[in-house]
Formats: structure tokens, C-alpha cells, sequence
């Protein structure tokens, strides 16, 4: 009962004009850059973060904002990947499968609309599993003292490049360039300099807030600029939409495979590391070896085939938040981009946080329920226009992007310098995704860095320099054997997994050819 009044105070607080208002401004632009390819939930994020603060939304109004953003982005990913075959982010390229099939079978529209359902179920029951599963991880998280918690960010590091991730070796690199980047500046005890080479802007270290905007944003606009050329996504030609609604047999049948693919999705989500991409995996692969075994009907036009990775990777976005919120471990590259938005904010994540902060925290719960329908209202009467978005060309949207980039950093610090290193980590970014080294674990390494020293001093003054304090608790034990299996099991697991996402997006397109050669 405690969690439901809690909620309660949390829709009190939510249902004001200025914070619906934030909520559906947010569902409307995270879907319009979920549309566009490559942008995604943490590039969108990482966009309006400079916007949110500049304009002096506060912390729940601030969270709200770049929440529904993030929830709209993962609703937004399908559009591209349905009518084009282009995921708009890694988690929808299961959707491509069968998505774009249908959209040459002139039923685009249908899949468009089954899709924004199946995204809705996903998100609105892992808001719930949000609701029941954080508090409870609260509690286990107040027996963490700091030999624990450096365990736990040690973990986060570990696991974070997930059962996805392209190469191990590369992610511990990542991290490892954001821990250096992080000790930039001032000991927090001793007040000596590290790192900074006697540049006076440097003694308070690097704001994390220029980083992931430098990192994220401008180094989108960089890719974009490279590969695309100026032009846009789409062509006039290739936007037939067809009939809006799916007829009440074929909502039916989906119903079991939006239940199986949002239990899977959210477990993925909770996880430190699966996240998203792995979500829609796993539930895509479920379903098609569930009820298609024979490869019949998957990755021809089913429409399960679209159900299952919108539920999954949706209820995977929501459980993402569940270690958020009450470890203040992020648990996917969009949820490390919001941790830095707390932290900016003077809000620290983790167990206290529901004790110090619960109307943030109920209030942000309860905008996700609201958020959500809102998507669900806005995403099927205007499916039209979103999809419109994919016309624009990159040479307009792009400077835009930049625009806002340098005009809201340059307005939150009023700094020439923190501008130029922000065009320093656009340039840093373009140059890591080139080399496919992944962006994500350097900005956890700049977010925790700074945590993971503390508490391990905290725990050597404690044991007087023992180091094994590290093991002293089966609590402490547990953490390190799950942050060893995270980080070895995947260097066994990822290429079969990442072939196997490969082989399948292949294979429809290979058919997709034979059928427009017949």
C-alpha cells in the first residue's frame, strides 16, 4: 500500500498543465528523432539535455522532459526500420525483419499501428514492474557499504557492453578512457592537481554534461554529415502508408506474443548491460522458435514478427530504469545519459533516493504512465506526419542539431572554453565510432569515475589498507562474480548472437530481392 499512495502523490504531482505539457513536447520530439536513423534514445536525450537545464525546468519538470523523450525515441526507432528497412537504432533492427515485408505487401500502416501497441504494452507494464521491483532493490542496496558499492561500479563497467557488444577489449579500453578523463582535476581529499597541465579551467575537472553532449550529439552530426551526404532518409516515393488499423483477429493473436516478448524485454532491461538490443533479441528469437519453428510465416510479413521486439525492446527501456533508480547503476547507454542528468541536478541516485528525493521520483514514475498513453494517442493518428520527418534533409537537420548543442552548453556555462572542448569530445566521438570503439563506457567512466575512487579509499581507511575488505561480505563476492561472468561470458556469446541478428536481417533481405526480381 505504501507503494501505491506513493504513487498516487506521484500523479498528484505529475498531473499539473506544466508538467503534461513537458510530457507530450517530450513524446513528440523522442519520436520524431526515434524516427530518424542512426539518431536514437540517447542521442535524443543527450540533444535537449543543454535545452532542459537552460530553461530552468527544475528537476522533476527536467526529468520529465528528457524521460519522455527517451520513451518516445523507443517508440520513434520503428518507423524507419518498417518503411524503409533501416533500423533507427540497433534495438529495432529485429523489427526490420518482418516490418518491412509487410510494408511491401501495402500494409505499412497496419504495422506502423501494431507496432506503437505492442510498444505501448511493453513500456506500460515495465512502468509497473518499475513501481514493484525499485523498492525492493532499495532495500537490498542500504546493506551496500563501500567496499560494495565499488564492486557494484566495477559490475556496471563490466557488464555494460552487454551480450551485444562487438569487442570486449574495446569496451574495457572505453572504460578505462573515462576513468582517466574523470581524474582530471582536484583530489577530492588532498586538493591536488591532476591532469591539468596548469589550465585553470581544468581544476574543477571535465563537466560530464559537455562530454555526453560533445560525444553523443556532435558526433552525430560528424556521421552524418559523412555518410549521408547532405540528403535525406527517404523518398517521396516510398511512404505508402495503406490502412491504419489492424482488424481484431490479427490483434488476437498478437496478444500472447506481447505478454511472452514484455516479461523478456523488462528481465533483459534490468540487467545491467542486456538493455534494449538484447531484449528485442531474445524476444524476437523466443517467439519465432514459439510459434513458427518450420520458418514459415517469420521474416516474410508476420505480424507477430513486429509484436515481439517492439514489446521487447520497449519493457527493456523501462526495466533499464529499475537499476537507475535504486542502485544508481545505469543499466543501458540512454539510462548513463540520465544518471549524469541527476547528478547534474544534485541528485544522487541509489537507495536514498526514494527516502530524499520521492517526489522526483514518484513524480517521474507516474509522468511514464502518463508518457506512455500519450505515445499510444499521438502515434497512431499521426503516424503520417511522423514519418514525414524521414524527408528531411540531413543538411538542414544536422546544423540544427549543432545549433542547439552550442547554444545550450554555451548558455548553461557561458564558457568559450567548455564550448571548444565540447567540439573537442564531438570530434574525440567521431573518431572512437570509426573505430568502433563504444561511446557508452567512456561516459560511465567519466560519470563514476570520481564514486569508484571515493568509496575505495572509503574502504581502505576502513580495513587500514587490507585490500581484501573488496571480499570481506558474500554480498561483495556476489557482485564480483557476476561483474567477471559479464565481462568473460560475452567474448563466447556475442559473435554467435551478432551473427545470428546479422543472418536473419540478411536473409530478409535476400528474399526482399527475389521477390522484387519475380
Amino acid at each position: 500500500m505504501d507503494v501505491l499512495s506513493s504513487l498516487a502523490d506521484g500523479f498528484a504531482i505529475a498531473l499539473t498543465w506544466e508538467h503534461l505539457f513537458l510530457a507530450l513536447v517530450g513524446c513528440f520530439l523522442g519520436t520524431l528523432m526515434g524516427a530518424l536513423p542512426g539518431l536514437g534514445p540517447a542521442n535524443g536525450v543527450a540533444i535537449l539535455i543543454p535545452i532542459a537545464f537552460t530553461l530552468g525546468l527544475g528537476p522533476t519538470g527536467s526529468l520529465i522532459l528528457l524521460t519522455s523523450v527517451y520513451y518516445g525515441a523507443m517508440y520513434g526507432g520503428r518507423i524507419s526500420s518498417i518503411l524503409l528497412n533501416i533500423p533507427g537504432d540497433e534495438p529495432a533492427m529485429m523489427t526490420c525483419l518482418d516490418g518491412y515485408p509487410m510494408a511491401q505487401q501495402g500494409k505499412a500502416g497496419v504495422a506502423l499501428s501494431l507496432s506503437g501497441i505492442a510498444s505501448f504494452v511493453g513500456a506500460f507494464f515495465a512502468t509497473w514492474g518499475l513501481v514493484l521491483l525499485a523498492p525492493q532493490l532499495v532495500k537490498i542496496a542500504l546493506l551496500f557499504g563501500p567496499a560494495e558499492y565499488f564492486a557494484l561500479f566495477t559490475m556496471a563497467f563490466a557488464t555494460l557492453g552487454g551480450i551485444t557488444a562487438s569487442n570486449q577489449a574495446k569496451s574495457a579500453w572505453a572504460a578505462a578512457l573515462g576513468l582517466g578523463i574523470a581524474m582530471i582535476g582536484s583530489d577530492s581529499q588532498t586538493g591536488s592537481e591532476r591532469f591539468t597541465f596548469g589550465h585553470i579551467h581544468l581544476y574543477d575537472g571535465i563537466d560530464f554534461l559537455i562530454a555526453i553532449v560533445g560525444l553523443f550529439a556532435l558526433s552525430e552530426v560528424l556521421i552524418f554529415i559523412e555518410h549521408h551526404k547532405g540528403g535525406a532518409a527517404s523518398k517521396g516515393g516510398k511512404m505508402q502508408i495503406g490502412r491504419l488499423l489492424p482488424d481484431l483477429g490479427m490483434l488476437k493473436r498478437s496478444i500472447p506474443t506481447m505478454g511472452r516478448s514484455t516479461i523478456i524485454g523488462f528481465i533483459a532491461g534490468v540487467l545491467p548491460g542486456a538493455g534494449a538490443s538484447l531484449g528485442s533479441f531474445l524476444a524476437y528469437s523466443v517467439e519465432k522458435n514459439t510459434v513458427d519453428r518450420k520458418g514459415e510465416t517469420f521474416g516474410k510479413g508476420d505480424p507477430r514478427g513486429i509484436v515481439a521486439p517492439e514489446a521487447g525492446n520497449n519493457a527493456a527501456s523501462g526495466g533499464a530504469l529499475v537499476p537507475m533508480l535504486s542502485l544508481g547503476v545505469p543499466g543501458s547507454g540512454t539510462t548513463a545519459v540520465l544518471l549524469a542528468v541527476l547528478l547534474q541536478l544534485n541528485i544522487t541516485p541509489g537507495p536514498l533516493l526514494f527516502a530524499n528525493n520521492p517526489d522526483v521520483v514518484w513524480g517521474l514514475i507516474a509522468a511514464l504512465f502518463i508518457a506512455n498513453f500519450m505515445l499510444l494517442a499521438l502515434n497512431i493518428p499521426l503516424i503520417g506526419l511522423f514519418t514525414r520527418v524521414l524527408l528531411v534533409p540531413t543538411r538542414i537537420l544536422m546544423p540544427v542539431v549543432a545549433m542547439i548543442s552550442f547554444v545550450g552548453i554555451y548558455g548553461l556555462t557561458g564558457s568559450t572554453f567548455d564550448v571548444m572542448m565540447m567540439v573537442g569530445f564531438g570530434v574525440l566521438g567521431w573518431v572512437l565510432r570509426k573505430l568502433d570503439v563504444p561511446l557508452v563506457p567512456v561516459i560511465l567512466g567519466i560519470l563514476l569515475g570520481n564514486q569508484m575512487e571515493v568509496n575505495l579509499r572509503r574502504a581502505l581507511q576502513i580495513s587500514d589498507g587490507d585490500w581484501s575488505i573488496l571480499l570481506g561480505s558474500p554480498l561483495a563476492i556476489g557482485i564480483w562474480v557476476i561483474a567477471i561472468a559479464g565481462f568473460v561470458l560475452p567474448m563466447f556469446f556475442a559473435k554467435r548472437v551478432k551473427k545470428k541478428m546479422a543472418a536473419d536481417h540478411a536473409q530478409d533481405e535476400i528474399e526482399e530481392i527475389n521477390r522484387g526480381g519475380d
